[in-house]
């Protein structure tokens, strides 16, 4: 999915600076353990589906909408894992950003994974034995919503 509208008209009044934005990570894992991943067309790398919060936009309805938007499977929201931060990040673009990162986790319905947008080059299931190293906060994540703890984490 292309830039959000709401971010476009605020990238009009403020240019490429810094802006801080609500995001969601989703966990979603099949019965049989296996996890969903995508390969991101900007970096290449293998990480959790994700997106931006649009405004007025309940979190776990964002967390459901990306991963269909990004991977053609339906999921159902399970509970809320983690809050934190992402890193900052700038886009070739030159934007700046940097998110407040809702994790769910969440547990495949039905569909077939797919590469279902423009933002990512590939969508895979992975066993625990054949998943690709993570970037750190979407590991963090994984760790978050596979976790017993049925309290949400965070960083004390």
């Amino acid at each position: 999915m292309p830039t959000p509208e709401f971010i476009l008209s605020l990238r009009e009044k403020i240019g490429n600076d810094p802006l801080w934005l609500p995001g969601v990570k989703a966990v979603v894992h099949r019965d049989d353990g296996a996890l969903l991943l995508v390969k991101r067309a900007d970096n290449g790398q293998w990480t959790l589906p994700a997106g931006i919060i649009e405004p007025g936009e309940e979190p776990a309805a964002t967390a459901v909408r990306e991963v269909l938007e990004e991977t053609g499977v339906d999921v159902a929201v399970d509970r809320l894992a983690g809050i934190g931060t992402t890193d900052p990040v700038t886009y070739p673009n030159g934007d700046h950003a940097q998110y407040l990162d809702l994790v769910f986790a969440c547990r495949y319905l039905r569909g077939t994974a797919r590469v279902n947008d423009d933002e990512n080059t590939k969508v895979e299931w992975f066993t625990d034995d054949e998943r690709p190293v993570l970037p750190p906060k979407h590991a963090r994540a994984v760790d978050w919503a596979r976790s017993a703890e049925s309290a949400a984490h965070f960083v004390r």
